[in-house]
């Protein structure tokens, strides 16, 4: 096991896989559903006496794994970056799972405790309706978190299959009628000027790319090419640091280092192309 991992300790790695990704879809499946039924329990006593420690079992199960995602996160980070809104959401959610789990287990022993009441005390009323608000930003939170983790890991990725899919041209049906000399003329050259035009616009030197060096404006040259990376600095998935370290320079060797050969990152950095390194 790598130094990092030793460091990490049980937070890194199990058999070789990153603990992350395992262990958040027990905060996101265990979490909500405990959540959900600790709120059905505050609202219906007959279920109860059979559900509320299964409940509250399942809260603290979830509050557990969330605190072991978040540290789990932050050791997969110092691997592959960290994607900053999904970080920001996974630090809160734990929190927020221990103090529904808390609030839960006293709910639960002080509704026991006047259990032979027809009604709920007032300390239970208002420790049932904490327990539900926090219940509820529990779900909101797990869903914030979810939806921010897939989109930084899927999110580009479909966004380019689909940039793809899109590009791909319809053949334009040809008349099947002999064009006129002069016709021919026109045609060849309004071509000839879109071409120059279009050169004379998308050419680049690598002294334009090096003035746009920095998080706001950033551009990198790649096999003779040249690509507007500002828009993916927060969105790759190995994090912001990677491409920032790429901004103003030519990101040959460290694109095909990394991606060689691969066909899907070709397709991604494709989407983001400016232009063509003049010179």
């Amino acid at each position: 096991m790598s130094s990092l991992a030793t460091e990490s300790g049980i937070f890194d790695t199990i058999a070789g896989l990153p603990v992350h990704p395992l262990v958040v879809h027990l905060t996101v499946i265990v979490l909500p559903v405990s959540a959900v039924a600790f709120i059905a329990l505050v609202f219906a006593r007959r279920l109860r006496p059979a559900y509320a420690w299964l409940a509250a079992a399942g809260l603290v199960v979830g509050a557990v794994a969330a605190l072991v995602a978040k540290e789990s996160g932050e050791a997969l980070a110092e691997r592959v970056g960290t994607p900053a809104q999904h970080a920001s959401y996974g630090t809160i959610l734990p929190i927020l799972g221990i103090l529904l789990a808390i609030v839960a287990v006293a709910w639960i022993v002080v509704q026991r405790r006047s259990a032979v009441a027809s009604r709920d005390s007032g300390v239970v009323t208002v420790l049932g309706g904490l327990g539900s608000l926090l219940a509820v930003g529990v779900l909101a939170l797990t869903v914030l978190v979810g939806h921010s983790g897939a989109e930084a890991v899927w999110g580009s990725k479909i966004a380019a299959t689909n940039a793809s899919a899109t590009s791909v041209s319809t053949p334009a049906v040809t008349s099947t009628a002999k064009p006129t000399a002069k016709a021919t003329a026109t045609a060849t050259t309004s071509t000839s000027s879109a071409s120059t035009t279009k050169a004379g616009a998308t050419a680049y030197t690598m002294a334009d790319v090096a003035t746009h060096n920095s998080a706001q404006s950033c551009w990198a040259a790649v096999s003779g090419d040249v690509y507007d990376l500002t828009t993916w600095i927060g969105k790759h998935p190995g994090g912001s640091s990677v491409i920032k370290a790429l901004c103003g320079t030519d990101a040959t060797s460290a694109f095909l280092g990394e991606h060689r050969g691969e066909r899907r990152p070709a397709s991604e950095l494709a989407t983001f192309k400016i232009g063509t390194l003049a010179g």
